[in-house]
Protein backbone atom coordinates (compact mmCIF):
# COMPACT_ATOMS: atom_id res chain seq x y z
CA UNK A 1 0.00 0.00 0.00
CA UNK A 2 2.84 2.36 0.85
CA UNK A 3 4.46 1.68 -2.53
CA UNK A 4 1.15 2.29 -4.31
CA UNK A 5 0.71 5.69 -2.63
CA UNK A 6 4.31 6.62 -3.47
CA UNK A 7 3.75 5.77 -7.14
CA UNK A 8 0.48 7.73 -7.20
CA UNK A 9 2.14 10.71 -5.54
CA UNK A 10 4.97 10.66 -8.09
CA UNK A 11 2.58 10.50 -11.04
CA UNK A 12 0.52 13.36 -9.57
CA UNK A 13 3.64 15.50 -9.23
CA UNK A 14 4.64 14.62 -12.81
CA UNK A 15 1.22 15.67 -14.13
CA UNK A 16 1.31 18.86 -12.10
CA UNK A 17 4.72 19.72 -13.49
CA UNK A 18 3.53 19.15 -17.04
CA UNK A 19 0.55 21.45 -16.58
CA UNK A 20 2.58 24.08 -14.77
CA UNK A 21 5.30 23.82 -17.39
CA UNK A 22 2.89 24.51 -20.24
CA UNK A 23 1.25 27.40 -18.38
CA UNK A 24 4.59 28.81 -17.34
CA UNK A 25 6.53 28.56 -20.57
CA UNK A 26 4.14 29.52 -23.35
CA UNK A 27 3.70 33.22 -22.50
CA UNK A 28 7.18 33.59 -21.05
CA UNK A 29 8.93 32.17 -24.09
CA UNK A 30 7.37 34.80 -26.31
CA UNK A 31 8.38 37.53 -23.88
CA UNK A 32 11.87 36.11 -23.45
CA UNK A 33 12.35 35.94 -27.19
CA UNK A 34 11.30 39.56 -27.60
CA UNK A 35 13.48 40.81 -24.76
CA UNK A 36 16.41 38.45 -25.34
CA UNK A 37 16.09 37.16 -21.76
CA UNK A 38 16.33 33.60 -20.53
CA UNK A 39 17.17 32.17 -23.94
CA UNK A 40 20.47 30.78 -25.23
CA UNK A 41 22.58 33.26 -27.23
CA UNK A 42 22.82 30.53 -29.84
CA UNK A 43 22.23 26.81 -30.16
CA UNK A 44 24.55 26.05 -33.06
CA UNK A 45 27.72 24.10 -32.33
CA UNK A 46 30.63 23.40 -32.18
CA UNK A 47 31.23 26.77 -30.52
CA UNK A 48 34.99 26.15 -30.33
CA UNK A 49 36.57 27.45 -33.54
CA UNK A 50 39.11 24.62 -33.69
CA UNK A 51 36.37 22.00 -33.66
CA UNK A 52 34.50 23.72 -36.49
CA UNK A 53 37.08 22.93 -39.19
CA UNK A 54 36.14 19.90 -41.26
CA UNK A 55 38.98 17.36 -41.63
CA UNK A 56 38.92 17.08 -45.41
CA UNK A 57 40.75 13.76 -45.60
CA UNK A 58 38.12 12.12 -43.44
CA UNK A 59 34.76 11.77 -45.24
CA UNK A 60 32.85 10.86 -42.05
CA UNK A 61 34.43 12.47 -38.99
CA UNK A 62 32.90 13.02 -35.57
CA UNK A 63 32.23 16.73 -35.14
CA UNK A 64 32.13 18.24 -31.64
CA UNK A 65 32.44 16.73 -28.17
CA UNK A 66 29.84 15.55 -25.71
CA UNK A 67 29.54 17.28 -22.33
CA UNK A 68 27.94 16.53 -18.99
CA UNK A 69 25.92 18.80 -16.74
CA UNK A 70 23.73 18.68 -13.64
CA UNK A 71 20.11 19.62 -13.98
CA UNK A 72 18.16 21.74 -11.56
CA UNK A 73 15.67 19.40 -9.83
CA UNK A 74 12.93 21.95 -10.54
CA UNK A 75 13.66 21.80 -14.28
CA UNK A 76 12.70 19.29 -16.96
CA UNK A 77 14.60 17.91 -19.94
CA UNK A 78 12.59 20.27 -22.15
CA UNK A 79 13.92 23.19 -20.11
CA UNK A 80 17.47 21.87 -20.38
CA UNK A 81 17.25 21.18 -24.12
CA UNK A 82 16.30 24.80 -24.75
CA UNK A 83 18.94 26.16 -22.37
CA UNK A 84 21.69 23.91 -23.77
CA UNK A 85 20.79 24.57 -27.41
CA UNK A 86 19.87 20.98 -28.21
CA UNK A 87 16.80 19.33 -29.67
CA UNK A 88 14.55 17.71 -27.08
CA UNK A 89 14.42 14.26 -28.71
CA UNK A 90 18.22 14.17 -29.04
CA UNK A 91 18.63 15.01 -25.36
CA UNK A 92 15.99 12.53 -24.21
CA UNK A 93 17.34 9.69 -26.37
CA UNK A 94 20.86 10.29 -25.05
CA UNK A 95 19.60 10.02 -21.47
CA UNK A 96 17.16 7.08 -21.46
CA UNK A 97 17.43 6.56 -17.68
CA UNK A 98 16.43 10.14 -16.86
CA UNK A 99 12.81 10.97 -16.10
CA UNK A 100 12.17 13.88 -18.49
CA UNK A 101 9.66 15.49 -16.09
CA UNK A 102 11.26 14.64 -12.72
CA UNK A 103 15.03 14.21 -13.11
CA UNK A 104 16.83 13.14 -9.95
CA UNK A 105 18.63 15.77 -7.91
CA UNK A 106 22.22 16.34 -9.10
CA UNK A 107 21.80 13.67 -11.77
CA UNK A 108 24.45 13.80 -14.51
CA UNK A 109 22.95 14.61 -17.89
CA UNK A 110 24.77 13.89 -21.15
CA UNK A 111 24.64 16.78 -23.62
CA UNK A 112 24.97 15.11 -27.06
CA UNK A 113 27.03 17.64 -29.01
CA UNK A 114 29.19 15.01 -30.74
CA UNK A 115 27.85 13.68 -34.02
CA UNK A 116 29.11 11.75 -37.02
CA UNK A 117 28.88 13.80 -40.18
CA UNK A 118 26.81 12.08 -42.87
CA UNK A 119 28.67 11.02 -46.00
CA UNK A 120 29.98 13.38 -48.71
CA UNK A 121 30.67 16.82 -47.25
CA UNK A 122 30.39 19.81 -49.56
CA UNK A 123 29.57 23.49 -49.06
CA UNK A 124 25.89 24.22 -48.56
CA UNK A 125 23.17 22.89 -46.30
CA UNK A 126 22.76 19.23 -45.37
CA UNK A 127 19.73 18.20 -43.31
CA UNK A 128 19.49 14.75 -41.76
CA UNK A 129 15.81 14.39 -40.95
CA UNK A 130 16.38 11.27 -38.85
CA UNK A 131 18.54 13.11 -36.30
CA UNK A 132 16.84 16.54 -36.43
CA UNK A 133 20.07 18.35 -37.34
CA UNK A 134 20.98 20.88 -40.00
CA UNK A 135 24.62 21.05 -41.10
CA UNK A 136 25.87 24.23 -42.75
CA UNK A 137 29.28 24.07 -44.46
CA UNK A 138 31.28 26.89 -46.01
CA UNK A 139 34.83 27.71 -47.11
CA UNK A 140 36.90 30.09 -45.03
CA UNK A 141 40.61 30.71 -45.54
CA UNK A 142 40.81 27.76 -47.90
CA UNK A 143 39.35 25.37 -45.31
CA UNK A 144 35.93 23.85 -44.92
CA UNK A 145 34.05 24.87 -41.77
CA UNK A 146 30.83 23.57 -40.26
CA UNK A 147 28.02 24.67 -37.98
CA UNK A 148 25.33 22.34 -36.69
CA UNK A 149 21.83 23.51 -35.76
CA UNK A 150 19.07 21.51 -34.01
CA UNK A 151 15.82 21.59 -35.98
CA UNK A 152 12.15 20.73 -35.79
CA UNK A 153 10.81 18.56 -38.63
CA UNK A 154 7.53 17.40 -40.13
CA UNK A 155 5.09 15.40 -38.03
CA UNK A 156 3.55 12.09 -39.08
CA UNK A 157 1.48 12.62 -42.19
CA UNK A 158 3.36 15.85 -42.95
CA UNK A 159 6.86 14.41 -43.28
CA UNK A 160 9.71 16.66 -44.37
CA UNK A 161 10.83 15.69 -47.90
CA UNK A 162 14.10 14.05 -48.87
CA UNK A 163 15.99 15.13 -51.96
CA UNK A 164 18.29 17.74 -53.46
CA UNK A 165 16.97 21.29 -53.54
CA UNK A 166 18.24 24.88 -53.27
CA UNK A 167 17.30 28.11 -51.51
CA UNK A 168 14.81 29.78 -53.86
CA UNK A 169 13.91 32.92 -51.89
CA UNK A 170 14.49 34.67 -48.59
CA UNK A 171 12.56 37.12 -46.43
CA UNK A 172 12.95 38.92 -43.12
CA UNK A 173 9.83 39.41 -41.00
CA UNK A 174 7.60 37.41 -43.36
CA UNK A 175 3.81 37.49 -43.34
CA UNK A 176 2.34 34.02 -43.09
CA UNK A 177 -0.62 33.14 -45.31
CA UNK A 178 -2.19 29.83 -44.35
CA UNK A 179 -2.54 27.39 -47.26
CA UNK A 180 -5.92 25.77 -47.90
CA UNK A 181 -4.91 22.50 -46.21
CA UNK A 182 -4.20 24.22 -42.89
CA UNK A 183 -7.29 26.43 -43.16
CA UNK A 184 -9.35 23.24 -43.41
CA UNK A 185 -7.52 21.77 -40.45
CA UNK A 186 -7.81 24.93 -38.32
CA UNK A 187 -10.84 26.88 -39.55
CA UNK A 188 -10.97 29.07 -36.42
CA UNK A 189 -7.41 30.37 -36.76
CA UNK A 190 -6.41 33.47 -38.78
CA UNK A 191 -5.76 32.93 -42.47
CA UNK A 192 -3.08 35.64 -42.47
CA UNK A 193 -0.63 36.39 -39.66
CA UNK A 194 1.58 39.49 -39.98
CA UNK A 195 5.15 39.71 -38.67
CA UNK A 196 5.32 39.52 -34.89
CA UNK A 197 5.46 37.13 -31.92
CA UNK A 198 2.49 35.05 -33.14
CA UNK A 199 3.90 34.39 -36.62
CA UNK A 200 4.59 30.65 -37.13
CA UNK A 201 7.56 31.49 -39.40
CA UNK A 202 9.31 33.54 -36.75
CA UNK A 203 11.48 36.38 -38.00
CA UNK A 204 13.08 34.73 -41.04
CA UNK A 205 12.09 32.57 -44.00
CA UNK A 206 14.23 30.72 -46.57
CA UNK A 207 12.04 29.04 -49.17
CA UNK A 208 13.18 25.84 -50.86
CA UNK A 209 12.94 25.06 -54.55
CA UNK A 210 10.26 22.48 -53.72
CA UNK A 211 7.00 24.41 -53.38
CA UNK A 212 5.49 24.65 -49.93
CA UNK A 213 8.61 23.96 -47.90
CA UNK A 214 11.21 26.14 -46.30
CA UNK A 215 13.65 26.73 -43.45
CA UNK A 216 12.45 29.29 -40.92
CA UNK A 217 12.24 30.43 -37.32
CA UNK A 218 9.36 29.72 -34.98
CA UNK A 219 7.17 31.25 -32.32
CA UNK A 220 7.17 27.89 -30.50
CA UNK A 221 10.84 27.11 -29.82
CA UNK A 222 10.00 24.10 -27.63
CA UNK A 223 9.15 22.24 -30.84
CA UNK A 224 12.76 22.34 -32.05
CA UNK A 225 14.24 18.85 -32.06
CA UNK A 226 10.85 17.21 -32.46
CA UNK A 227 8.40 16.11 -35.18
CA UNK A 228 5.97 19.00 -34.95
CA UNK A 229 5.81 20.95 -38.22
CA UNK A 230 3.79 20.53 -41.42
CA UNK A 231 6.97 19.58 -43.28
CA UNK A 232 9.13 22.69 -42.96
CA UNK A 233 12.36 22.95 -41.01
CA UNK A 234 12.18 25.02 -37.82
CA UNK A 235 15.16 26.56 -36.02
CA UNK A 236 15.50 28.29 -32.67
CA UNK A 237 14.99 32.06 -33.12
CA UNK A 238 18.62 32.93 -32.44
CA UNK A 239 19.84 30.14 -34.73
CA UNK A 240 17.82 31.24 -37.74
CA UNK A 241 19.05 34.80 -37.21
CA UNK A 242 22.61 33.43 -37.32
CA UNK A 243 22.07 31.19 -40.36
CA UNK A 244 19.93 33.55 -42.46
CA UNK A 245 22.64 36.09 -43.44
CA UNK A 246 25.14 33.32 -44.16
CA UNK A 247 22.99 31.60 -46.76
CA UNK A 248 22.51 33.05 -50.25
CA UNK A 249 19.76 32.29 -52.74
CA UNK A 250 20.74 29.27 -54.87
CA UNK A 251 22.66 27.67 -51.95
CA UNK A 252 22.28 23.89 -52.38
CA UNK A 253 20.18 22.05 -49.81
CA UNK A 254 20.37 18.27 -49.45
CA UNK A 255 17.81 16.54 -47.24
CA UNK A 256 18.38 12.90 -46.27
CA UNK A 257 16.86 10.39 -43.90
CA UNK A 258 19.81 8.53 -42.38
CA UNK A 259 19.20 7.04 -38.90
CA UNK A 260 22.43 5.00 -38.97
CA UNK A 261 25.84 6.63 -39.45
CA UNK A 262 29.39 5.28 -39.36
CA UNK A 263 32.49 7.42 -38.93
CA UNK A 264 36.15 7.61 -37.97
CA UNK A 265 38.01 9.22 -35.09
CA UNK A 266 41.38 8.40 -33.49
CA UNK A 267 41.84 5.51 -35.95
CA UNK A 268 38.74 3.84 -34.53
CA UNK A 269 35.44 3.03 -36.17
CA UNK A 270 32.36 4.61 -34.62
CA UNK A 271 28.62 4.24 -35.17
CA UNK A 272 25.62 6.40 -34.31
CA UNK A 273 22.09 4.98 -34.29
CA UNK A 274 18.92 7.07 -34.15
CA UNK A 275 15.32 5.81 -33.88
CA UNK A 276 13.79 4.87 -37.22
CA UNK A 277 10.70 7.02 -36.76
CA UNK A 278 9.55 6.39 -40.31
CA UNK A 279 9.64 2.61 -39.81
CA UNK A 280 11.66 2.02 -42.97
CA UNK A 281 12.73 -1.41 -41.76
CA UNK A 282 16.42 -0.57 -42.11
CA UNK A 283 18.76 -3.43 -41.17
CA UNK A 284 21.23 -1.71 -38.85
CA UNK A 285 23.97 -4.32 -39.17
CA UNK A 286 23.78 -4.37 -42.95
CA UNK A 287 23.91 -0.57 -43.04
CA UNK A 288 26.93 -0.47 -40.72
CA UNK A 289 28.67 -3.04 -42.89
CA UNK A 290 27.89 -1.04 -46.03
CA UNK A 291 29.15 2.25 -44.66
CA UNK A 292 32.22 0.62 -43.11
CA UNK A 293 33.10 -0.82 -46.50
CA UNK A 294 32.75 2.60 -48.13
CA UNK A 295 35.20 3.97 -45.55
CA UNK A 296 37.67 1.22 -46.41
CA UNK A 297 37.51 -0.36 -42.94
CA UNK A 298 39.19 -3.79 -42.92
CA UNK A 299 39.38 -4.57 -39.20
CA UNK A 300 37.03 -6.37 -36.81
CA UNK A 301 33.66 -4.84 -35.84
CA UNK A 302 32.31 -5.38 -32.32
CA UNK A 303 28.83 -6.64 -33.24
CA UNK A 304 27.86 -7.31 -29.60
CA UNK A 305 28.38 -3.63 -28.88
CA UNK A 306 26.26 -2.79 -31.93
CA UNK A 307 23.45 -5.08 -30.76
CA UNK A 308 23.31 -3.45 -27.35
CA UNK A 309 23.04 0.00 -28.92
CA UNK A 310 20.33 -1.09 -31.39
CA UNK A 311 18.02 -1.51 -28.41
CA UNK A 312 18.80 2.01 -27.18
CA UNK A 313 19.00 4.13 -30.36
CA UNK A 314 20.60 6.83 -28.22
CA UNK A 315 21.94 8.88 -31.15
CA UNK A 316 25.31 9.09 -29.35
CA UNK A 317 28.48 8.01 -31.24
CA UNK A 318 30.10 4.86 -29.82
CA UNK A 319 33.19 2.82 -30.71
CA UNK A 320 32.52 -0.40 -32.66
CA UNK A 321 36.09 -1.36 -33.59
CA UNK A 322 37.11 -2.49 -30.09
CA UNK A 323 35.67 -3.27 -26.66
CA UNK A 324 35.88 0.43 -25.74
CA UNK A 325 32.65 2.28 -25.10
CA UNK A 326 34.14 5.68 -24.31
CA UNK A 327 32.33 8.86 -25.42
CA UNK A 328 33.40 10.75 -28.52
CA UNK A 329 36.57 12.57 -27.49
CA UNK A 330 39.84 13.49 -29.15
CA UNK A 331 40.66 14.71 -32.63
CA UNK A 332 39.52 13.15 -35.91
CA UNK A 333 42.09 11.03 -37.73
CA UNK A 334 42.29 11.04 -41.55
CA UNK A 335 41.13 8.02 -43.48
CA UNK A 336 43.61 6.81 -46.06
CA UNK A 337 42.46 7.14 -49.64
CA UNK A 338 39.08 8.68 -48.78
CA UNK A 339 37.50 11.11 -51.23
CA UNK A 340 37.80 14.85 -50.78
CA UNK A 341 34.65 16.90 -50.17
CA UNK A 342 34.96 18.66 -53.50
CA UNK A 343 35.63 22.19 -54.62
CA UNK A 344 33.79 25.28 -53.51
CA UNK A 345 31.96 27.68 -55.77
CA UNK A 346 30.98 31.11 -54.43
CA UNK A 347 27.17 31.41 -54.28
CA UNK A 348 25.48 34.17 -56.28
CA UNK A 349 24.29 37.35 -54.59
CA UNK A 350 20.88 37.04 -52.89
CA UNK A 351 17.85 37.89 -54.99
CA UNK A 352 15.27 40.47 -53.97
CA UNK A 353 13.27 39.26 -51.01
CA UNK A 354 9.52 38.75 -51.34
CA UNK A 355 7.09 40.20 -48.78
CA UNK A 356 5.12 37.09 -47.77
CA UNK A 357 4.60 33.41 -48.50
CA UNK A 358 1.73 31.00 -48.58
CA UNK A 359 3.59 28.00 -47.31
CA UNK A 360 3.34 25.13 -44.90
CA UNK A 361 5.28 25.46 -41.68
Amino acid sequence: MKIWFHTLEKKTVQLSRKVLFIMRTMPLLVLATLLGLGVPSWAWYPSDTGDSYFPEKNPAPIIGHNKYTNIDPESTLIDLAYEAGLGYDSLANANPDVDPWMPSKNQDILLPYATIFPWKAKPGILINIAECRLYYLWREGGKLRIRIYPIGIGQEGWESPSGTFFIANKARNPTWVAPASIRRERPDEPAVIPPGPDNPLGGYWMGLSIKGYGIHGTHKPLGVGRQVSHGCIRLYPNDISDLFPRVAVKTPVTMVYQPVKVGLRDNKLWAEIHPDNRNTGINVKDEISRQSSLLGWKNVIDWKRVESEINLCSGVPFVISSDSSSPATGSPSPATGSPSPGTYEEPPAPQQEKPYYEELY
